[in-house]
């Protein structure tokens, strides 16, 4: 039988925001769906149908196909129906297949089994002629009420054990299993019902973080406040590092506080619905008292010794980033990944080695291959205070445009001079992408600046020419040709001539290039992740 199994993922969970993307064991939420499903003997087509690029990205990394849907299914309110039978018609016109059964697995169900699925399947197929629908459920039965206007009525006519009360049974987000020909906008139900009863943990849904990890969820849930700063000077990269570190703590509350002069990391913060607060006080220590976490994660550049020794005075832990200010020696823990320390400290953890990387990179598969250069990418972060995103244009854009050289740009969240490249009209400019590291992986030379983006870089192997953006990243130890890249220095003292010679060479030079994809390489970027979190978890 032909079989399409749609796994539902909406990329606006409020319960546990990015819920979908959230680790499990190592493992995003949406990874185990897509595994059962796949392992199936039956040999389904699995889609993922989502609004949120970033889980369509990695659902197609872990092997299944993926439907953007239309966004009006990707509201609070939308119910199932209209999400499966959109999805549902774009499969059958895309396989070219009739399909017999339509599945919904929704990825909330991490603990179901393959072989479950498949037993449910088989009964199926066996009782076709007088089974129209099969629904995944668990035995809910107990003394229950129901309300009435205003009052109370049991529904049990007598109190009894609850295991001679009748059956009572509630669905779950294991599977719903249907005839295609009952797959309709507003219904995927037939009249012919069965049930298939799930228990030993594969009838739990993860909706919210008790289901998540029910006992460790109480023994050892604890408030931590990130302390962030992101404005249009010094970018968005702080903003982006904590929000990784927070996508990896499961077990205990998140919040976040940025300075008054972070509008802009308050909006980037907001869409992934953790709750934010912006300072109100004069003293920002005023609005972490009031928060009152059990540990702050600072990462808003150098602390002075005032402020590290106030934050200390509310007895909580304190967690570093990217701190080489006199601070930094009273902080419980400080992880500089990106810049060098002048001394070594306890506790201090600098090197690449505790980078961490976005979910798109640490899942990124492919090798890179250096071939001639026909595509490049222009990237200088989420603001690129200097236009370097220009001022590279300028460069290169007449040498490109010659020799059929495609121009990619991303632009960040920040970036305010969009309109100083409408000149350029043959570049290909993408605005606040979810998905650059398919672009990384695309381009056969990039131009980016000496902040986290180099690691990004690394982490997939393409030949790169930073420009730092201002002194501070000329000490990023990373961006150098040990590692594998070609920095020019300070972007503003280098010419556009320079830039063009230096470009020029590269192109023409593939065995550097091929010496900068190996050097790369070499790097375990994937590591960092898990060792800091490791940190953080034993901190806490």
């Amino acid at each position: 039988m032909k079989i399409l199994i749609v796994i539902p993922a909406r990329g606006g969970s409020k319960g546990i925001p990015r819920k979908n993307l959230r680790l499990l064991n190592g493992k995003p939420l949406i990874y185990y769906s897509i595994k059962i499903a796949l392992h199936s003997i039956f040999s389904p087509d699995v889609y993922v149908s989502s609004d949120d690029d970033e889980i369509l990205l990695m659902s197609k990394n872990f092997g299944a196909k993926t439907f953007k849907r239309n966004q009006k299914n990707a509201e609070d309110h939308t119910t199932l129906d209209p999400v499966i039978y959109e999805c549902f018609k774009f499969a059958e016109k895309k396989e070219n297949k009739t399909y017999d059964l339509v599945v919904t697995l929704q990825p909330t169900s991490p603990l179901l089994k393959t072989s479950t699925l498949d037993q449910s399947l088989e009964y199926f197929i066996r009782n076709k002629k007088t089974t129209d629908t099969l629904i995944s459920v668990k035995d809910n039965t107990h003394l229950s009420w129901r309300k009435e206007g205003n009052n109370f009525i049991p529904n049990y006519i007598k109190r009894v054990n609850r295991q001679v009360l009748p059956k009572e049974y509630t669905e779950t987000g294991g599977f719903l299993i249907s005839q295609s020909s009952n797959v309709e906008i507003d219904n995927r139900i037939g009249k012919k019902i069965s049930l298939s009863i799930l228990e030993n943990g594969e009838e739990i849904d993860i909706d919210n973080y008790i289901d998540w990890n029910i006992c460790e969820y109480f023994l050892s849930k604890k408030k931590i406040l990130f302390v962030v700063i992101g404005n249009n000077k010094v970018g968005l990269g702080h903003v982006y590092n904590t929000l990784i570190i927070a996508n990896d703590i499961l077990n205990h509350s998140i919040e976040f506080l940025v300075d008054k002069d972070s509008e802009l990391a308050l909006q980037k913060i907001k869409t992934f619905n953790y709750p934010c607060y912006i300072q109100k006080s004069n003293n920002l220590i005023d609005d972490i008292r009031e928060r009152e976490p059990n540990l702050i994660i600072n990462d808003l550049l150098d602390t002075s010794v005032k402020y590290m020794e106030q934050i200390k005075s509310l007895d909580v832990q304190v967690i570093n980033f990217e701190d080489l200010g006199p601070g930094s020696l009273i902080a419980d823990s400080v992880f500089n990944a990106i810049y060098p320390e002048k001394r070594e400290v306890k506790n201090h953890y600098y090197g690449q080695k505790y980078f961490i990387l976005r979910d798109e990179f640490f899942y990124h598969k492919n090798e890179k291959k250096i071939e001639e250069v026909k595509e490049i990418l222009i990237t200088f972060g989420g603001v690129d205070p200097n236009n370097y995103t220009k001022k590279v244009l300028l460069s290169i854009y007449d040498y490109c445009k010659k020799n059929n050289i495609l121009i990619h740009v991303i632009a960040g969240f920040g970036y305010q001079n969009y309109d100083s490249l409408d000149a350029f009209e043959d570049v290909l400019v993408h605005k606040n992408v979810s998905n650059i590291s398919e672009y990384i992986y695309r381009c056969d030379l990039i131009f980016t600046s000496a902040g986290r983006t180099i690691y990004e870089i690394a982490s997939i192997g393409s030949p790169a020419i930073v420009m730092a953006q201002n002194k501070r990243e000329t000490t990023h130890f990373f961006a150098s040709e040990k590692y594998g890249f070609l920095n020019l220095g300070i972007g503003t003292l280098i010419s556009e001539a320079t830039i063009l010679d230096y470009f020029i060479e590269l192109i023409h030079n593939k065995d550097k290039r091929i010496a900068m994809n190996e050097k790369m390489k070499k790097n375990k970027l994937k590591q960092g992740r898990k060792t800091v979190n490791k940190i953080i978890q034993n901190i806490l």
